[in-house]
C-alpha cells in the first residue's frame, strides 16, 4: 500500500482499526494533500470508506445523495465516489473521534493550549479529543463538488472565488474530502477566505481548531449572532441590520463601542457606509477622536461623503484659504503646515515616497472638501489654467470624486485620468457603457485591462461585444498580447452569453472565451441543483 493510500485509509477507517505508523496523521495529511491537488479520484480511500461505513455507524439511510444520485448532496471521500455519511444530519458521536483522527491521546496540532477550545484536548472523544460537531447544512451536489475539485486541481483556478461565492449563496457547504486542500489554499490566498467560514461547515472549523495553519478560518463569518459571534460574524450581522434598519444598526454599535477592540471598531465604522446619512454624523464626528488611526480614517472617509457634515465644512474653509478663482485661472497656494486639527480630520502628515509634504496636504484637503465648493461644473474647471500645483489639484479632484461618489465628477475626471476607481461612483449600466467606449477607442495595454477590471457587475452584451471585437482585431496583429484580455473576458462576461461568443468569430482566442463562458454557465447550473 502506498503512503497516500495508507494515509487516507487510516484517516477514514480509523487508527483503531488501522494504526498509522507515520506519527501525526493530521500533519501528514495536510502535507500530502498540498502535494496532491484535490480533484483526483481516491479509489483506495473510497473503498476504505465503504468497508468502514457499516462498522462505524448505521446512519446511511438518513442521508441524501446515494450512489445512484450523481446530482445529490455529496459527502463521499472523493469526486465520483459513492456517498458516505456526511449529509446535513451527519455527525460523529463521542466515541467516533478515534475513527477519524487519533493523535495518540495528545492534540499536537492544536498546540500546548489546545487552541482555546478549537477542538481542544479533554473532550469526550477517544484520546481526549472532542468529536467534530454535527453538520447543519446540506452539502453541494455531486457534479458541483467535482467541478470544485477540478478548479482546485488547477483547471481555471482563477474561478475559485466565483465558485465559492456562488456556492455560499445557495446556503450549502463543501464536502469534507475537499476541506484539506481548500483550507490550505485559503492559508495562502486571503481573497478566498470570505466565504469559507460558512462553506467549510462544522467539520472545517473542527479541522481549523486542530491545525494552527488553518486557524484563520475561525475568524471568518459563520452566521452567528452579534452577541455570540466572532469579529467577522458580528460585522456580517451589523451589515445585515444596517441594510434593513440603518438607525438601529448605528444604535447597536453605539451601545458596544467602548468595549470593542480597535481593529473591530475600524471595520464596524466601514459598515456604516451602507445607508449613510446625516443621522450618523454625530457618531462619526466622535470617532475622529479615536486612538486608532484606521478608525479616524474610516470615519473621515464617511464624513467626506456628507457635504453638510462638520468635517466637510472645515475642509471647505481650508480649500477657500488655499484657492482663488479669477476668470479662467485657478491660483493655488498649498498649506504651509499640517496641524493637529487637520490630522484629526483625516489628513495624514507624512507623504508617500516621491510626493512633497505640501503637495500631499493640498491633495488631501481638496479630496475631502465638498465638490460644491468649486462653484463650477468639472468640465469647465478642467478647461481652466492652474499655474501652480496643476497636477496635484487634478489628482485631488479624482480622489474627491472617488471618496464622495459623485457621478458628474467621476465622468469628467475619467476623461482626464481613466482609472478604474472612478467607475465605482457610477451605476452599473453606465460603468459598462463608459468601459465599452474606452475599449473601442483605446489600444490594448495595462490601463485598458485595469479599467475592465473595475467594472463591478457581469459584462452584458454591449461591453462583451466591444471586448470580443477588440480580441478579433488584436488577434490579427498582436496575438501574443491577448492572454490577459482573453482570461478577463471569459471570467467577467455574463456566462449566459456563451453562444454570443461562440458565434462571434471562429478566431481561436474568441473560442477560448466561449469555452470558459460555457464552463461557468455549467458551474452555475450545477450549483442550482
Amino acid at each position: 500500500m502506498t503512503g497516500w493510500d495508507e494515509l487516507t485509509s487510516t484517516a477514514l477507517a480509523g487508527t483503531g482499526r488501522r494504526p498509522y505508523p507515520g506519527g501525526d496523521l493530521l500533519e501528514a495529511a495536510a502535507v500530502e494533500v498540498a502535494r496532491r491537488r484535490a480533484g483526483r479520484r481516491l479509489e483506495t480511500a473510497r473503498a476504505s470508506a465503504e468497508h468502514s461505513s457499516s462498522a462505524d455507524h448505521d446512519t446511511s439511510a438518513e442521508h441524501s445523495g446515494g450512489t445512484g444520485d450523481r446530482d445529490g448532496p455529496i459527502d463521499a471521500v472523493g469526486p465520483g465516489g459513492p456517498s458516505s455519511p456526511g449529509g446535513p444530519k451527519d455527525a460523529m458521536g463521542p466515541g467516533d473521534a478515534k475513527d477519524v483522527i487519533d493523535l495518540g491521546g495528545t492534540n499536537r496540532a492544536a498546540g500546548p493550549e489546545g487552541a482555546g477550545g478549537r477542538g481542544s484536548v479533554g473532550g469526550s472523544g477517544a484520546g481526549g479529543m472532542e468529536a467534530a460537531p454535527r453538520e447543519e447544512r446540506e452539502a453541494v451536489g455531486r457534479r458541483a463538488a467535482e467541478r470544485l475539485g477540478r478548479l482546485l486541481g488547477g483547471e481555471h483556478e482563477r474561478l475559485i472565488p466565483e465558485w465559492l461565492a456562488a456556492a455560499a449563496d445557495t446556503g450549502r457547504r463543501v464536502p469534507p474530502y475537499v476541506l484539506p486542500e481548500l483550507l490550505e489554499r485559503g492559508r495562502r490566498d486571503r481573497s478566498i477566505r470570505v466565504h469559507l467560514g460558512v462553506l467549510a461547515g462544522q467539520r472545517g472549523r473542527w479541522l481549523a481548531g486542530l491545525n494552527p495553519a488553518w486557524a484563520y478560518l475561525l475568524e471568518e463569518p459563520t452566521g452567528e449572532t452579534w452577541e455570540l459571534g466572532g469579529a467577522a460574524d458580528r460585522r456580517a450581522h451589523l451589515s445585515a441590520l444596517r441594510a434593513a434598519d440603518p438607525g438601529e444598526a448605528r444604535r447597536l454599535l453605539e451601545g458596544t463601542w467602548e468595549r470593542e477592540t480597535p481593529d473591530d471598531r475600524a471595520g464596524f465604522v466601514e459598515v456604516l457606509a451602507d445607508g449613510l446619512s446625516m443621522e450618523d454624523e454625530p457618531f462619526l464626528e466622535q470617532a475622529l477622536d479615536d486612538r486608532r488611526r484606521e478608525v479616524r480614517q474610516a470615519a473621515a472617509n464617511l464624513l467626506t461623503r456628507l457635504p453638510a457634515s462638520r468635517l466637510s465644512r472645515r475642509m471647505a474653509e481650508r480649500v477657500r484659504a488655499c484657492v482663488t478663482i479669477s476668470g479662467d485661472v485657478i491660483a493655488v497656494e498649498a498649506p504651509a503646515a499640517c496641524g493637529k486639527a487637520m490630522e484629526r480630520d483625516g489628513v495624514r502628515p507624512k507623504p508617500p515616497r516621491g510626493i512633497g509634504e505640501r503637495a500631499w496636504w493640498l491633495q488631501q484637503i481638496i479630496a475631502r472638501a465638498p465638490l460644491s465648493v468649486w462653484g463650477r461644473p468639472p468640465d469647465e474647471l478642467l478647461a481652466m489654467r492652474i499655474p501652480d500645483w496643476d497636477a496635484e489639484v487634478k489628482a485631488a479632484w479624482v480622489r474627491a470624486a472617488v471618496l464622495q461618489k459623485d457621478p458628474e465628477w467621476a465622468r469628467a475626471m475619467f476623461g482626464w485620468d481613466p482609472i478604474a476607481d472612478l467607475l465605482e461612483a457610477l451605476p452599473p449600466e453606465e460603468q459598462q457603457e463608459l468601459a465599452a467606449r474606452f475599449v473601442r477607442n483605446h489600444d490594448l495595454d495595462s490601463q485598458l485591462i485595469m479599467v475592465l477590471g473595475g467594472v463591478s457587475s457581469l459584462w452584458r452584451e454591449g461591453l462583451a461585444t466591444a471586448v470580443l471585437n477588440k480580441i478579433v482585431k488584436v488577434h490579427t496583429t498582436q496575438p501574443w498580447n491577448l492572454g490577459e484580455l482573453v482570461k478577463l473576458a471569459g471570467e467577467h462576461i455574463d456566462p449566459a452569453l456563451f453562444e454570443l461568443a461562440e458565434d462571434y468569430s471562429p478566431a481561436e482566442p474568441v473560442q477560448q472565451v466561449a469555452a470558459l463562458l460555457r464552463f461557468r454557465a455549467d458551474m452555475y447550473k450545477e450549483l442550482a441543483r
